[in-house]
């Protein structure tokens, strides 16, 4: 390829509205240029990229047992309504009507589609396991996309879905896929690692996202610095989400004082009364599915919203009005508690494990400027259900080593998901077992962000001049820079013969023929982040040689003779040390 029969807009100056370094390099190395927010025309150079990141994915797909195939963007509505989804994603739907005035959706993701697929086609056990997979544009109504393609209304993504006939199966090919993408992000040249997760609305009981450490992510990431535990902060434990609340001595009853003013955690642990956050009952009045609830932690924690909806099952939970908290508790907040005796209204009433059999604690009377203390958790209140539903803190002690926690940022690039039957049985994707009787498949489902995982290779491997692309994904592995491009010249005949060299040899170059100064092309292979660059300038050849300049790395200067086998060697060496099928 030469530079000029291209399309390689680069920039000097930063876009204005390039927040992170990674969306700020995407637009100046000429990868991607904004239409508008959430959505990205992909130029030369970014189309070259991703379709490495797609090969790669293939590669390992194929090779786990994956079969790829292509479902429709476009689907019907009935399918997300017989899931359910079609209210409990309704947020990030986009919702289309065709001339007809039918409504469909423009998919998010493809379980319904794949689960319809395989209710009119797998129907006996021989014909299972299956994991069928599919490298598609997706759309999400994101409301504030911002980031680049980290959070855009349209993206890439490789799905697959698994369908077995039992658990155990299930597990087998959640463990290969597992193994899979740990694989593909290694070859990518990304530092990523599985952490414990959530699964949100997709469903399922087992989880990991494939995460990459990155101060720019939107994901906090709970880990001790053993490696023997790591989870999104919206999954993550801690030996303080298990340990009890230190008794306290109490008295025969709870106890009401006056606390005029007083409507928050700080202002009780204060001067005159005194009570640690750690020996107070919040009380969290939410609405989850247009139904009250109340939510009780210890004062010195913090709901974790994901748990909640996760433990519960709810799609969706807000908090109470102060108009609904006073007709439910006849109090407003910072005066409101659990105590049995003082609800005059029957509510479900929830507590983190935190909590569990804490004694000599203080807590709301529903009666504004006072409160109750020597309150007893197991005598006093009645609670309906206990679960884990604190957010975990840095230093408590991790669950596995006793090893103080630590919390860092990083981008999600991959989810796996064991699904069970929850589609199967909505869809009636359901095979004939070997003994006549009729069961439905046991599914999981494995997503990677295939545009975001672009951009994560960037925000990891980057510095001051620009990209800096592991050569497994970079658009070409070397960029031969003469710095005379007359025709006929030195420079210029000893490029094309080492590019024709190169490329028989499967290295795929960049011929750099602009009549630019050599400032000016050097900038730009460094902003582009090409991993080598040959330069071939007159100096150098007139003392038989040719400078090769590792991205990142020390020039040094080899024999022309000895060029072509030495750009080979490197580049093969790179390529194998990133695991190269």
């Amino acid at each position: 390829m030469l530079w000029s029969q291209t399309f390689l807009p680069t920039l000097k100056e930063t876009p204005a509205d390039a927040e992170i370094v990674s969306h700020q390099l995407l637009l100046r190395a000429g990868l991607v240029r904004k239409l508008t927010g959430g959505l990205y025309t992909f130029l030369p150079m970014g189309l070259r990229v991703l379709r490495k990141i797609e090969r790669i994915i293939r590669q390992e797909m194929d090779r786990a047992g994956g079969v790829e195939l292509l479902m429709p963007a476009l689907q019907p509505i009935d399918i997300w309504q017989a899931s359910g989804r079609y209210e409990t994603a309704s947020g990030v739907l986009f919702k289309v009507r065709d001339s007809a005035r039918k409504d469909w959706v423009l998919g998010p993701t493809h379980e319904e589609v794949i689960t319809s697929l395989a209710a009119n086609e797998l129907n006996s056990y021989r014909q299972l396991p299956k994991n069928f997979y599919q490298i598609q544009t997706k759309f999400r109504d994101e409301i504030r996309p911002r980031f680049g393609l980290m959070r855009a209304k349209e993206f890439l993504m490789k799905d697959a879905y698994s369908f077995d006939a039992t658990d155990a199966g299930a597990m087998a090919s959640y463990q290969r896929m597992y193994d899979a993408y740990n694989r593909i992000f290694a070859r990518c040249g990304l530092q990523a690692f599985p952490v414990e997760a959530d699964t949100g609305v997709i469903g399922g009981n087992h989880s990991h996202e494939f995460m990459v450490p990155a101060e720019t992510g939107e994901n906090d990431v709970v880990y001790c610095e053993s490696g023997k535990y790591a989870a999104n902060i919206e999954k993550a434990v801690s030996r303080g989400s298990v340990e009890a609340t230190p008794a306290e001595s109490t008295g025969a009853a709870p106890e009401r004082f006056a606390t005029p003013g007083v409507v928050t955690i700080e202002a009780l642990a204060a001067a005159p009364y005194g009570v640690s956050a750690r020996h107070q009952i919040k009380t969290l009045v939410l609405i989850a599915d247009s139904k009250p609830m109340l939510v009780l932690m210890r004062g010195d924690d913090s709901l974790n919203e994901a748990k909640l909806l996760a433990k519960t099952g709810a799609v969706q939970v807000r908090p109470a009005t102060p108009d609904e908290i006073v007709a439910l508790l006849g109090a407003r907040p910072g005066s409101l508690g659990a105590v049995a005796a003082t609800l005059k209204t029957a509510v479900p009433v929830l507590a983190d494990e935190a909590l569990r059999g804490g004694r000599g604690m203080t807590t709301g009377a529903n009666e504004d400027g006072f409160h109750l203390r020597h309150v007893d958790i197991d005598r006093d209140l009645k609670v309906g259900a206990w679960h884990d539903l604190r957010t975990v803190k840095v230093g408590e002690a991790c669950v596995e080593t006793g090893q103080p926690l630590k919390i860092r940022r990083a981008i999600e690039v991959g989810h796996v998901f064991k699904l069970g039957t929850k589609y199967s049985e909505k869809l009636n994707a359901t095979f004939l077992a070997e003994d006549g009787s009729r069961h439905p498949a046991v599914m999981g489902c494995y997503g990677i962000g295939v545009t975001r995982t672009l951009q994560a290779v960037i925000e990891q491997c980057h510095d001051k001049d620009g990209i800096r692309w592991p050569v497994s994904v970079a658009p070409f592995a070397v960029c031969l820079t003469p710095l005379v491009v007359t025709p006929g010249s030195q420079p210029m005949t000893l490029a094309l013969d080492l590019q024709a060299r190169l490329e028989a040899a499967g290295i795929e170059t960049i011929l750099d023929d602009r009549d630019e100064r050599p400032g000016v092309k050097f900038k730009d292979s460094e902003l582009v982040g090409f991993p080598l660059r040959v330069n071939l300038g007159e100096k150098s050849l007139a003392k038989g040689e040719i400078e090769l300049k590792p991205r990142g790395g020390t020039m040094r200067m080899v024999p022309i003779a000895e060029a072509a086998a030495e750009v080979i060697a490197w580049v093969r060496a790179e390529s194998e040390r990133l695991g190269a099928a």
